[in-house]
Parts: structure tokens; C-alpha cells; sequence
């Protein structure tokens, strides 16, 4: 039976999202799936695949894939979207809601005009600094990585390191532009002192209320956004004094704005887009199905 789907975006980090409350999706495998979708010449295309589940403890359930099969615990610009679907196409009228994420319960607060969720913000929740908790190898294990070497090749970096719900790696930079992630990005991914790969933030600061960013995000590689990356490099910023608590990130697809709170929350606000919706085909899903 065919798959309804909605491709929807937050500044332009793309997913391709499926509602589970209505279909079933347990003779899938979801990884081949997401790879399925998720590419850009042969699939719809896609940074990979968001399910909307029913939650036992939650308003929603949200399930993240990347294009190459793994699966995600958190995504903030895919929360902001999800959070927008559920309200327009009618399965909440609530504007305030708590969603289950793999990494905890997120809550989201939706600003509504006419009926349309035109911005959406998100209490990221905590920071995770300790070594430990990112996690990363090294000692002492529970102390905070800020401004610590790590050897990629041949060079030394200067990175710190903050978990969102997901690993982030930190890099500061005269110029985001110039920023060599494409060949970076794979070689910190994929570190050995990573042991769960993680997410690369390159980050100019261009004042104390400003960075630019560009990300590469781990299995999916350069995206034009990245919310959690985002809320990470607000975090960063401030462990190495080199921006206020609250601070506007400019990335590839647009702007968002990142306040780390008196209460140690951090609270992501931005957009989030619908694109279009659409049936997968059976012959399309025959790679994904299980029996």
C-alpha cells in the first residue's frame, strides 16, 4: 500500500515526513527507507526521514533517520517543522506541546497568525558538557571539553565540544565561508575519539550577537541548517567569552535565534516550511519492506 508523505523544511534542512498515527509502518525497515526517500536523484530528496508517532508519555512521538540508515536521537530544525505539521493538518490545537524525542522529552511553543505556524520556539533543554556525556574519549571524563586540542591528521584543532541530545564538535573560524568542511567535516565525523561520530560546527563570530555557522552534520553531511548545531554553538560561544547568552546564528539557509538561559535551558527560535505532499509508490518502497 502507498506511503503518504509531506516534505517539509527549516531553512532548508529538508525532511520527508510520514504520520504513523494513521499508517503502518512496521514491516519497514526504516534506515533503508530514509536512504530510500532521502535521495536527491532517485528519491524524493531529502537531509533523511522524520516519523510522527503516537507517544505514551507525550503529545507525539518523533523518530529521525539519516540518509545513511542510522538513526538520529534529535533534530531542531526537524522538531520546528514537525511541530508545524501536527497543528495545520489538524491532529493538535495545541500550541504549547511536549515531544518525545530519543533524546528526552522537547517542548516546543508555536506562534500562530491566521490559522499558520509562523514561528516556532523550541526549549532545547540542557547542555551536556562533561567529556563523558558527549560523549568523547579522553580524560578527566567528567570535565568540560572548551578549547581543547584534538588531532585530526597531521593538524591540531582547537575544538569544544557540547551535546544537545546529539554530539557536537566546535570550530572556530576567521571566515565560515572559506571553512574546509567538506574535508574536514567526514575526517571529525568520524574520529576515534568520537565514538558515536558526531556533528562538526564550523563558527566565525562576527560580534557579540552574531556567528555565522556552517555544518556537517553526522550521516548526512553539509546541510543548510542545523538547530541543534545551532543551540551547541551558542553554548560554545559563551564558554570562550566570545559572545553574550543570546546571539543570532546565521547559516547557509537562513537565520536563527539562540538565547542560553539564566536557568541553563537553551531555547532555539526560527521557521519552518511545508513543501509538498505525495504518495510512495509500492514498487519505490519494495528495497524497505521486511516481508
Amino acid at each position: 500500500m502507498p506511503l503518504r508523505f509531506t516534505k517539509m523544511h527549516g531553512l532548508g534542512n529538508d525532511y520527508i515526513y510520514i504520520d504513523g498515527h494513521d499508517q503502518d509502518l512496521a514491516g519497514y525497515d526504516l534506515g533503508k527507507l530514509s536512504a530510500l526517500v532521502s535521495d536527491r536523484h532517485f528519491g524524493v530528496g531529502s537531509d533523511g526521514l522524520i516519523l510522527i508517532l503516537p507517544s505514551g508519555t507525550a503529545d507525539f512521538r518523533m523518530r529521525i533517520f539519516n540518509p545513511d540508515e542510522s538513526e538520529a536521537n534529535m533534530c531542531g530544525n526537524g522538531i520546528r517543522a514537525l511541530s508545524k505539521y501536527v497543528y495545520e493538518h489538524g491532529l493538535t490545537d495545541r500550541t504549547e506541546l511536549d515531544i518525545e524525542t530519543g533524546a528526552g522529552i522537547i517542548r516546543p511553543r508555536l506562534t500562530v497568525d491566521n490559522g499558520q505556524v509562523v514561528r516556532v520556539t523550541v526549549d532545547m533543554g540542557e547542555p551536556r558538557l562533561a567529556r563523558q556525556d558527549i560523549p568523547m574519549e579522553g580524560e578527566p571524563a567528567d570535565a568540560p571539553v572548551v578549547n581543547d586540542e584534538l588531532g585530526v591528521g597531521m593538524d591540531l584543532m582547537r575544538v569544544t565540544c557540547v551535546s544537545m541530545g546529539n554530539p557536537h564538535c566546535i570550530i572556530f573560524v576567521t571566515g565560515a565561508g572559506e571553512a574546509p568542511v567538506r574535508k574536514l567535516g567526514p575526517e571529525i565525523e568520524n574520529h576515534p575519539c568520537f565514538p558515536e561520530r558526531t556533528n562538526v560546527e564550523f563558527v566565525e563570530v562576527v560580534d557579540r550577537g552574531h556567528v555565522r555557522m556552517r555544518v556537517w552534520e553526522r550521516g548526512a553531511g553539509e546541510t543548510l541548517a542545523c538547530g541543534t548545531g545551532a543551540s551547541a554553538t551558542c553554548v560554545a560561544c559563551v564558554l570562550n567569552e566570545l559572545t553574550d547568552r543570546a546571539v543570532e546564528v546565521e547559516l547557509l539557509g537562513g537565520r536563527l535565534d539562540i538565547v542560553w538561559g539564566d536557568d541553563n535551558h537553551v531555547f532555539m527560535t526560527g521557521p519552518a516550511e511545508e513543501v509538498f505532499s505525495g504518495e510512495l509508490p509500492d514498487e519505490f518502497l519494495a528495497p524497505a519492506i521486511l516481508w
